[in-house]
């Protein structure tokens, strides 16, 4: 069973945007594993700074809550970095810190944000970083003393406004199955509740596509991804 590593730029994105293919993962029985770069305390946390006297740690102690009890929801593993948000900003040291992780963790499937999100770059900087250290996981000069990993094939979540972020449909997932668990994990987000009906409504827009596509009405809840690598096979699929 592949090992599936989701890498989170804030503490929930990917409950709103991979939520119900992690779970199916996890209930079939594979390694699932998130790695929240931070807490998204800055710029998505704009319920909790409405109360007076808020704090910056006490924000990040109550999305870090939000965000274990989601994963708990969907019977993932998560660790988070604290790397702070608005900007996240990734440099050497941390770039360093992520290959390693790959190469401990050794994936063969990487969710992550998709290239090009127009009203958050911290989402297509994640995206940028997510795929160096991909590359680089595989390069034996870089760190010798750690053994290389073999190439994961890396997924782009659907960016929160699609159609003006130049994001193309390249998988759908049927998360019919795993779609009640989403929606529950979905609501350990308070700070962020305005999203609920909004991913509920993307979840029946892209079950409507893998109906379209598919023939099969069975499909009522779905996710969409963008691919990084092309699709390798001995037959067209």
């Amino acid at each position: 069973m592949p090992t599936v590593l989701s890498v989170s730029a804030h503490a929930a994105d990917y409950v709103w945007r991979a939520g119900g293919t992690l779970a199916k993962y996890a209930q079939a029985g594979n390694p699932v594993h998130v790695l929240v770069l931070s807490y998204g305390e800055k710029g998505e946390s704009g319920e909790l700074w409405k109360k007076p006297g808020q704090t910056i740690e006490n924000v990040k102690e109550i999305r870090r809550a939000e965000s274990q009890a989601a994963a708990d929801t969907l019977g993932v593993q998560i660790e988070f970095l604290d790397w702070g948000d608005y900007p996240l900003r990734i440099d050497d040291s941390r770039l360093e810190t992520l290959v390693l992780y790959l190469r401990r963790l050794k994936p063969q499937i990487i969710i992550t944000h998709g290239h090009y999100d127009l009203f958050n770059p911290d989402h297509t900087d994640v995206a940028k970083t997510v795929h160096h250290a991909q590359v680089l996981s595989q390069s034996g000069g870089y760190h010798p003393e750690v053994p290389t990993i073999p190439p994961a094939q890396i997924f782009g979540y659907e960016h929160h406004q699609p159609e003006l972020s130049q994001f193309k449909p390249e998988v759908i997932v049927d998360i019919t199955s795993t779609f009640e668990t989403k929606r529950k994990a979905m609501e350990s987000f308070a700070a962020q509740g305005h999203l609920l009906e909004y991913y509920t409504m993307r979840a029946h827009i892209r079950g409507n596509n893998a109906r379209r596509i598919s023939g099969n009405n069975s499909y009522r809840y779905a996710e969409a991804f963008e691919r990084v690598f092309p699709y390798v096979g001995d037959e067209l699929r």
